[in-house]
């Protein structure tokens, strides 16, 4: 699947695995040229506490996660279900650090890139009032596919903000194919790259145009 891309969202103990915190929920759905075509959702039990300010956050308690699959189990049906396809959260850095350390816990390597709708919505979308997931999901009248933090819903949102800011890509900067290439090349470029940025991408979808009327 070379366009497929895959939107994780985790839900978790604390903010960090390195603070001893680990993954109670993970959702995956993986979308083509916008659209959603398969999804993945689990609770998954860490043997860790909840902590009642998360439980008061998710809605997740101790008592759910005591009666879910183990966390190794749940990874491993996560890697196959993402398999080599590339990766996209919001705030990539959060659920980056929480799938590579559940990965390693399972023994599985994690070698995917990761795009960030965060950074994205930054450098499209600078007046926008927050880049905060709801924020943007109201700002762009995106659907709301249920109870926010709970990581199927938070997934299927960033998904509809991915397809918004790939939409915006094609009509508003002439990007041909805002594929996770161009996307991981878009977030790492400063404000003031951007419009030399967009204008390299518009050159080599018109020289593509060209070079296929020939």
């Amino acid at each position: 699947m070379p366009s497929a891309i895959a939107v994780i969202d985790f839900e978790t103990s604390g903010i960090s695995p390195s603070l001893g915190d680990r993954a109670t929920e993970v959702a995956i759905v993986i979308t083509e040229q916008g659209r959603v075509v398969d999804r993945f959702q689990s609770l998954m039990n860490a043997g860790v506490q909840i902590p009642s300010f998360i439980t008061q956050l998710t809605g997740i308690t101790n008592e759910m996660v005591a009666c879910a699959p183990r966390a190794e189990a749940v990874m491993r049906d996560a890697a196959r279900f993402v398999g080599a396809v590339p990766m996209v959260a919001h705030n990539a850095s959060f659920d980056r650090r929480f799938w590579a350390s559940e990965l390693a816990l399972a023994g599985l390597e994690a070698p995917h890139a990761f795009a960030c709708t965060v950074l994205l919505s930054r450098r499209l979308y600078p007046q926008a009032p927050s880049h905060k997931l709801g924020v943007l999901v109201d700002l762009f009248r995106l659907p709301r596919t249920g109870q926010a933090h709970r990581a199927l819903a938070d997934a299927e949102m960033a998904a509809e903000l991915l397809g918004r800011i790939q939409h915006d890509l094609r009509t508003q900067h002439g990007v041909a194919r805002p594929d996770h290439g161009v996307l991981m090349e878009l977030q790492r470029c400063s404000r003031q790259q951007l419009p030399r940025f967009f204008s390299t991408q518009r050159a080599a979808a018109s020289e593509a145009l060209s070079s296929s009327a020939l």
